[in-house]
Order: C-alpha cells, then sequence, then structure tokens
C-alpha cells in the first residue's frame, strides 16, 4: 500500500475512534491526593457468561503518556465493554507536564507510582464502587502506551529487587489482553514510536539504559501470567515490530504469549466501538476472564 494511502487510512481510523462523545462513569474513585489519580467504575449493561458478579476489567489508556490524553478518550471503549457485561475500572494517571511542555512523555516515578498505587486499591475501590463486579476475575487491559502499563503491572514481581513496585508474588489477575503495546522498549526507541516517547518516559537518554530494566516488559519475563497482545498488522503508530519483539522475548524466557495479528487494521480500531476489531478485543478478554 502506497505510503499516502496507509496515512490517509490510518487518519480516517484515528477520527472515528474519537468521534464518539466521551460516556460518563457510573461511579469515580481517587486512589490518591492528586486529582489525576482517580477511577472511573462502568456497570456491566447486560447479564453475560455464567450468572453472578461480572468479570472486571482494569483498562489503562494510552496517549504516549503525554498530559493531552486522559482517560475520556477511551470512555467510549470501556462502555462498549460495559455493554458485553464486564465491569470497568477506567485508571487515570499521571502523565506529562501539563504546566509545561505537553510533548514530554511521562513522568518519573510518578506515572508507575500511580498504575502500581491504583491497582493496589481497585479491590477494595470496586467493592464500595461497583459492588456487581469480582475483583478476583480481574483481566488488565490497555491501548499503546497503557498496553506497556498492563504488562508492566502484570510484571510487579519479577522487577529488580530494589525497585520501589515490586510486589512479593504475582498478581492475582486472570491475565492481560494488551494492545498495541509499546512492549519492547529497545525496539520501539529504534523505530522512533510516538516521537521517542519511551525514551522520555524514562526521563532521556542518559537515564535511558539505566531505567529500562525496572520499566521495560521485554525485560520482564517470564510473568507467569496469560498474557495475549492484539496488534493490527496495518499500524503505523506502534508497529507489529514491536508486539512481535515482545512475544520473541517472551519465548526466549520459556513463556508463550498469545498474538493476534489483525489484518488491515490500524492503532486506533481496537478501541473503536465502531470497528470489528474492538469486537476482537472484548473477545480476548472473555476468553480470560469466564
Amino acid at each position: 500500500m502506497p505510503d499516502d494511502v496507509a496515512a490517509a487510512r490510518a487518519a480516517a481510523e484515528e477520527e472515528s475512534a474519537f468521534s464518539h462523545p466521551p460516556v460518563d462513569p457510573d461511579a469515580t474513585a481517587a486512589y490518591g491526593d492528586h486529582p489525576d489519580q482517580v477511577i472511573d467504575f462502568y456497570a456491566p449493561r447486560v447479564q453475560a457468561g455464567p450468572g453472578g458478579p461480572a468479570p472486571l476489567v482494569a483498562a489503562l489508556h494510552g496517549g504516549a503518556w503525554r498530559a493531552p490524553y486522559d482517560r475520556r478518550h477511551v470512555s467510549p471503549f470501556a462502555d462498549f465493554l460495559a455493554r458485553r457485561g464486564f465491569a470497568v475500572a477506567s485508571v487515570e494517571y499521571r502523565r506529562g507536564d501539563a504546566e509545561g511542555d505537553a510533548a514530554v512523555a511521562g513522568r518519573w516515578p510518578e506515572t508507575f507510582d500511580d498504575v502500581a498505587a491504583a491497582l493496589d486499591a481497585l479491590p477494595g475501590l470496586v467493592r464500595e464502587a461497583l459492588p456487581q463486579a469480582d475483583p478476583r476475575r480481574l483481566v488488565l487491559t490497555g491501548h499503546s502506551a497503557g498496553g506497556h502499563l498492563a504488562l508492566w503491572a502484570a510484571a510487579r514481581h519479577v522487577l529488580p529487587a530494589d525497585a520501589p513496585w515490586r510486589t512479593g508474588g504475582p498478581p492475582a489477575l486472570r491475565g492481560v489482553v494488551a494492545l498495541a503495546p509499546i512492549a519492547d522498549f529497545a525496539v520501539a526507541e529504534k523505530l522512533d514510536v510516538c516521537g521517542g516517547a519511551a525514551r522520555q518516559l524514562l526521563g532521556g537518554h542518559e537515564a535511558f539504559a539505566e531505567r529500562r530494566p525496572y520499566a521495560d516488559p521485554a525485560l520482564l519475563l517470564p510473568t507467569g501470567i496469560a498474557t495475549t497482545l492484539v496488534q493490527g498488522r496495518a499500524d503505523l503508530d506502534v508497529p507489529q515490530a514491536v508486539a512481535e519483539s515482545y512475544a520473541d522475548a517472551a519465548a526466549k524466557a520459556g513463556e508463550m504469549v498469545g498474538l493476534t495479528l489483525l489484518e488491515d487494521v490500524g492503532h486506533f480500531p481496537l478501541i473503536d466501538p465502531a470497528a470489528d476489531a474492538c469486537a476482537v478485543v472484548a473477545e480476548e478478554i472473555a476468553q480470560l476472564a469466564w
């Protein structure tokens, strides 16, 4: 496909994904004092699967860890999952400096502090905010930068021993479904994914190598957690090579990671309720949740 045609298609996919009006949550709870330390909860709209409380999907939004992109842009996706019988917790977290350069990705260590704190607080918060959810049937999902954070959160028990976010054992998860994740920082840096966002997240060139062992999912394997990556073959934002490199690293570590590759699909259809790819995502989550 010619470059200009591919770019036009990618632009149309992004426009479609962002065309849906935001969907207000059923409840919001804070897991910290900062305005970004909140979780939006969406109640299941239908009964799906076996009876009883609904599986819980914790969703981490993308946007290259940059301040202009918050959880509101994935609220239609959260609602889409809720309409398929899932309870959804959409996690907000601190990103780039909203008062400074909006193009800078992430905040070290605050972005990681927040994801760890949010997921640690989630079981207690969901019991209060969404009692119809079953936190024991928890699936993590995330798109793009959020896919990275989902993979990272599932690997906290294999972080270096001096990592402040390390846990004593694996998380109580049914699994992870990472959508076009920035899953291998070395490959992402080589391909200049999202304008060097992974490098910026870790604090720039000087800190990149030192901090990668604490942040790069490709270096945090095996996890022992069921993991599936969903990736569009036509993704121009986070190319297929990034997901493939993570899957290869997992295999070398003795772990099988599912990799679902979607033909003629770019970056944004995975979170676009109007796209067929979004239904594929919901099915991958259901395979782990029920």
